[in-house]
């Protein structure tokens, strides 16, 4: 089946995610120059020019990697492909930093969507917008969130490399136990609350619903859907203050109202690794997730359904949490040779072989369309609802400042799921503590 191909790339939701300690070392990168490149441009003596790139990838997403690029060596002589060095993609924000600092950094690398904005703050990375514009896939044709989490102040600083979207994974067999219908699209947050009460039995230890309960990027890029149905936003206008103070508190308030009914199960850990585990052990009826966890609920035997977020306003809404390829500057050959890899890898065919491996939904509509993406859509329940959530995605916004938000906003979502704070004086602290680094001069 192609399903046994279907793997995640081995990291935690809170590698894929993390930003919280990444957040020192992006501010420190933005005030560190660079220094200067080596004086080898990569090309050899037989005309061969080398690229290193820092895949952060593990497992399986390693092993598809390396097959693509073994690939790209058939397919032409000119340019080598160095795998080596690096580190997982949790820590790579660290290891560029201090790459850039030290004058030694590779000719691409895996950044996280959330870090780019910092990142991309160094004069070595490389602007891609003729290059994501004259390649074969129209640029156009990429998924608004592919697009919007690579562009900064208009320019295209990266190119995409994975995508995924929230929905609901339901346990069938836990509603049919409690005699609850399955969710449907439209669906609403009342319902939501409503369904994860009629399922959870504290007798039996099966819970409605998780939540990450540590206050990191985990636990709060599941709000924002919430906030933006809402009306809000990140920023507000003014670019001063938070754009969600009304409406974040309306947000809360459900989130209190599954603490109270203590219909939700808090994960005291990072990475919300429990929280899969309970739901793939049977014992819990709904998680918010996204694609990558298709592998794991499957190899547990868990018969499951797939239903997009629930809403306030009925409208479909949902959030994509998009990571990158980013090139920097080791000398004209070596860019070139960066530029022409990143546009071979994201074309349709090698990104189906990319996305079914990892997890990742396709870049772009071209490659939705592929026969091998819709055998391997058709052969796995669900990912189609995925997909067809880019339709209404957003993303985080690339703003400098967003860290500190996101780091204000885990504190209160925290303090309101274990029941020390109301939402609005969880939002009012969140509020204060994202003015002080929205007003810092960037």
């Amino acid at each position: 089946m192609v399903l046994d191909r279907f793997h995640p790339t081995g990291l935690s939701r809170r590698g894929l995610l993390r930003i919280g300690a990444g957040a020192a070392a992006a501010t420190a990168l933005s005030t560190t120059l660079a220094g200067c490149a080596g004086t080898d441009d990569g090309v050899g003596a037989d005309g061969r020019v080398t690229i290193e790139m820092w895949h952060g990838q593990t497992d399986t997403g390693r092993e598809g990697l390396e097959a693509l690029v073994e690939r790209f060596h058939r397919a032409q002589s000119g340019i080598r492909v160095d795998l080596g060095g690096g580190v997982l993609a949790d820590a790579m924000l660290q290891k560029i930093t201090a790459a850039l600092a030290a004058g030694s950094y590779p000719d691409i690398a895996y950044v996280f969507g959330s870090d780019l904005a910092g990142v991309a703050r160094s004069p070595k990375v490389v602007d891609l917008g003729d290059t994501v514009r004259s390649a074969p896939t129209p640029w156009d044709d990429y998924w608004d969130p592919a697009r919007q989490a690579v562009t900064i102040n208009g320019r295209v600083r990266a190119a995409p490399a994975v995508l995924d979207a929230l929905a609901v994974m339901c346990n069938k067999k836990l509603f049919e136990d409690a005699g609850v219908p399955l969710p449907r699209p439209g669906w609403t947050w009342n319902d939501f609350l409503a369904t994860a009460q009629r399922l959870t039995d504290a007798q039996r230890g099966v819970f409605g619903t998780g939540w990450p309960g540590v206050g990191d990027e985990d636990t709060v890029w599941r709000l924002w859907p919430m906030i933006w149905d809402l009306g809000g936003d990140v920023v507000a206008e003014n670019g001063r203050d938070i754009g969600f103070r009304e409406v974040g508190a309306r947000a809360l308030e459900t989130v209190e109202a599954l603490a109270r009914a203590k219909s939700v199960y808090i994960d005291p850990k990072p990475g919300s690794e429990q929280m899969y585990q309970v739901f793939a052990s049977g014992r819990m009826g709904m998680v918010v997730t996204g694609p990558w966890q298709i592998p794991d609920v499957t190899a547990a035997g868990i018969d499951y359904h797939v239903v997009p977020l629930p809403s306030y306003s009925g409208r479909p809404m949902t959030i994509c949490g998009p990571d990158t390829w980013t090139v920097f500057d080791n000398g004209g050959a070596r860019v070139r040779a960066a530029r022409t890899f990143v546009s071979w890898l994201n074309q349709p065919e090698q990104d189906v072989e990319w996305g079914v491996r990892v997890g990742s939904l396709p870049l772009s509509r071209i490659c939705e369309a592929k026969p091998e993406w819709r055998a391997h859509a058709a052969e796995t329940p669900g990912l189609d609802v995925f997909t067809r959530a880019l339709e209404t995605a957003r993303v985080r916004p690339a703003h400098p400042a967003y860290p500190q938000i996101s780091t204000a906003l885990g504190e209160a979502i925290v303090s309101v799921l274990l029941g020390k704070s109301s939402p609005t004086r969880a939002l009012n602290r969140c509020a204060a503590a994202a003015k002080a680094a929205l007003v810092i001069p960037r």
